[in-house]
Parts: C-alpha cells; sequence; structure tokens
C-alpha cells in the first residue's frame, strides 16, 4: 500500500480571478478543472488516497464526478491544509494546489522519488531575471521560485501547522521549524492560475466542449385558498394559491428542476429541502437566482428555456407576456429564449377538476467558453 496521501487544495473564492464562473470549474472539454488535476495526481498511482478541500457547496456537487475524499476548507490555505490533515494516516503526505493545473507528471515522480532526502521536499525553478531587494541587486543564484506541489513528512507537517504563525506553503512551515527542506527541479509549465491572464499559459487545458446539457423538470401544486397565487414570480388574480412549504410558484419550481437536471445537480428538494425552515414561505424568485448564481459559479451558461403550464384554471393568456419578461430577468437571459405555453386537460384529471396546476419545464446549459476571455 501507498505510504502517500495526497491533498488538493481549492477552497478560495477565485477572488483575483475576476469572473463569475470559479476558476477550478473552468472545463477542458466535459472535465472540470480540478478533476482534470486530480485525474492527473491519480495516473502516477502512487496515493493512499486522495483529498480535495473545498467549499461545501462545491463539495455537495463534485462527489457527483468522482469518488475522492472531500473536505471543507477554511478561510486560509493553511486552516484549509489544517483540516485535511486530520485525515490523513500515511507517513508522508504531497499537497498540491488545484490553481497549479498543468503539473506533468515527470515532476510529480520526481518529487516522491525524493521523498526520503529532507522532511520537505519542494519543486523550484531557477531565477533567470536580475532581481534588486529593497533598492539593492541580489545574487538571483540564490533565489528560487518554490512551486507546489510539496511533499512532506506528515508527522511534521501536522506540528509545523500547530501553531498561530502564517505560513504561504508546507516548505516555509517545516523550515520554521528547523527541518530540513530539499529542492528538486521544478516544471515551467506549473504555472498558477490566479488571474485571467494565466489562462494563455495553461496549454494542457483543452476549450471547453460545445455540447449542450438538457434538464426536464415537473412540478405539481394543488390549490389553497386565501393564499397569494404566484407563477414564473409573476403575481396572478386569484383568490386562491398552492398548497406549499414556499410560495408555491410551480413553474418556476419545474425550472429549478429542469436547470438542475442539465447540470447533475439533484433537484430542488435537495438543495431546498422543504424540511427547512429556512425555506418556510420563500420567494421562489430568490431560490431561482440562486440556482442560477450556483450554476453560473460552476462553469455552466443558460441557454434557452420552455415551460408548458398546465391548467384548467386561472385563465392565464393575459399573463403569459409578464411571465416571460419575469423569468428572462431572473436567469439573465434575453425574451426570446424563454417560451411559455398554456394548456388545459380537457378537464380530464387533477387538472381538469380544477384542483390544482402542473408544470413541465425543459432546459439548456452549456459550459462557460474561457477561451474567449
Amino acid at each position: 500500500m501507498s505510504d502517500t496521501t495526497l491533498i488538493l487544495l481549492g477552497a478560495g473564492g477565485s477572488t483575483r480571478f475576476k469572473v463569475d464562473v470559479k476558476k477550478q470549474w473552468l472545463y477542458s472539454g466535459d472535465t472540470p478543472l480540478w478533476l482534470h488535476v486530480a485525474q492527473t495526481f491519480a495516473s502516477v498511482g502512487a496515493f493512499k488516497k486522495i483529498i480535495v478541500v473545498s467549499s461545501k457547496e462545491e463539495i455537495d456537487f463534485m462527489q457527483n464526478f468522482a469518488n475522492f475524499l472531500y473536505v471543507e476548507g477554511g478561510d486560509s490555505r493553511q486552516a484549509s491544509l489544517t483540516h485535511a490533515m486530520e485525515h490523513v494516516d500515511s507517513e508522508y503526505v504531497l499537497v498540491s494546489d488545484i490553481a497549479r493545473c498543468c503539473i506533468d507528471k515527470e515532476t510529480i515522480q520526481r518529487i516522491l522519488d525524493a521523498k526520503t532526502k529532507a522532511s520537505c521536499i519542494v519543486p523550484v525553478l531557477s531565477v533567470v531575471d536580475t532581481l534588486y531587494l529593497e533598492g539593492t541587486p541580489i545574487d538571483r543564484e540564490k533565489a528560487k521560485i518554490i512551486q507546489t506541489p510539496q511533499l512532506s513528512i506528515a508527522r511534521i507537517l501536522k506540528k509545523a501547522l500547530k501553531t498561530t504563525k502564517s505560513f504561504t506553503d508546507e516548505s516555509s512551515a517545516i523550515a520554521y521549524l528547523g527541518e530540513s527542506v530539499a529542492f528538486v527541479a521544478g516544471s515551467p509549465m506549473a504555472h498558477k492560475l490566479t488571474t485571467v491572464e494565466d489562462l494563455a499559459k495553461l496549454s494542457c487545458l483543452k476549450a471547453p466542449s460545445s455540447k449542450t446539457l438538457t434538464g426536464f423538470g415537473v412540478d405539481i401544486h394543488p390549490f389553497e385558498s386565501g393564499k397569494t397565487m404566484f407563477l414564473c414570480g409573476v403575481q396572478i388574480d386569484t383568490a386562491y394559491g398552492f398548497k406549499a412549504h414556499s410560495d408555491g410558484d410551480v413553474a418556476i419550481h419545474a425550472l429549478i428542476d429542469a436547470l438542475l437536471g442539465a447540470a447533475g445537480m439533484g433537484d430542488i428538494g435537495e438543495l431546498y429541502p422543504d424540511t427547512d425552515d429556512t425555506y418556510k414561505g420563500a420567494d421562489s424568485k430568490v431560490l431561482l437566482r440562486d440556482t442560477v448564481r450556483k450554476l453560473t459559479s460552476f462553469g455552466y451558461v443558460l441557454g434557452n428555456v420552455d415551460l408548458t403550464i398546465m391548467a384548467e384554471t386561472p385563465k392565464l393568456m393575459s399573463y403569459k407576456s409578464h411571465m416571460r419578461q419575469s423569468l428572462a430577468s431572473l436567469l439573465g437571459i434575453g425574451q426570446h429564449l424563454v417560451n411559455i405555453k398554456a394548456t388545459t386537460a380537457e378537464k380530464l384529471g387533477f387538472v381538469g377538476r380544477k384542483e390544482g396546476v402542473v408544470v413541465y419545464a425543459v432546459a439548456n446549459l452549456t459550459y462557460f467558453n474561457w477561451k474567449t476571455l
């Protein structure tokens, strides 16, 4: 069995990337960046376990892609690493940043091969430019550009992290204890993705797939007297609304399910459960905006949506234009990409008996094309 655990850190908010899509969710073909990195390391075949550190919201989605161990991060890189180290029971630990996404297998192997040479093994690049420090030139031969991944003896790294002092990488923490640090040749390919400009330096990433992802949603709600009715975020002039945990906007609920279905993100009951009092009486427009935020941050672009509202009552023809405008605004897409159809059940079933409404929705997504940035 391998004596090394891999930790991939990706709990940051991508604040310096300045794009609505989190950089770990940029797609290379059909593969999000964080998974591309994990698969590169896994292909070396040298790890007892692989730990991916991210935010809770992202972990819930990441689990659909691969069976790694996922750990919720902290408010800093060091805090995130500390959380992950609680799950390490191997002799060695290899730590890398997901943002360093083009690391090559040869560099990974060089680091692993040197594990017995020091308490921490670090890939480095030589400095080729002249360096000044506070106005004075310094010997560039003595300077190194530090990269990740970095391999550490796990028990020593755990000890090094038990301090109030902040460190930017593992080697700094271990050197602070007076432990040994050894260097191996790094890789110019291992450039860290921090800003949009860095994308041009990442030759290992392919353009995202151009495929369209389609999802289907359906929702049903019975009528309830004395409630306000909302459909597609528009108030309908009736003496009754929908029986529901939230405001009961059956059209928006079906649409959320269609959007989540296209992304493979489960259903509305998983994201906004009716067992949670947080969502009691919730405005469905708020839930739809939050769904769109999630989809955008996870690398998706909304295409068109199509809804069919089946209702014997109320009559909806005069509301359709307002519904289209409402959904277009909530989704952040053009009105021409929102289609709403209304029909009856020809007096058949619970809809025909005027007991409630059913809505069917279809939504299309594509991957965000970061190549256009």
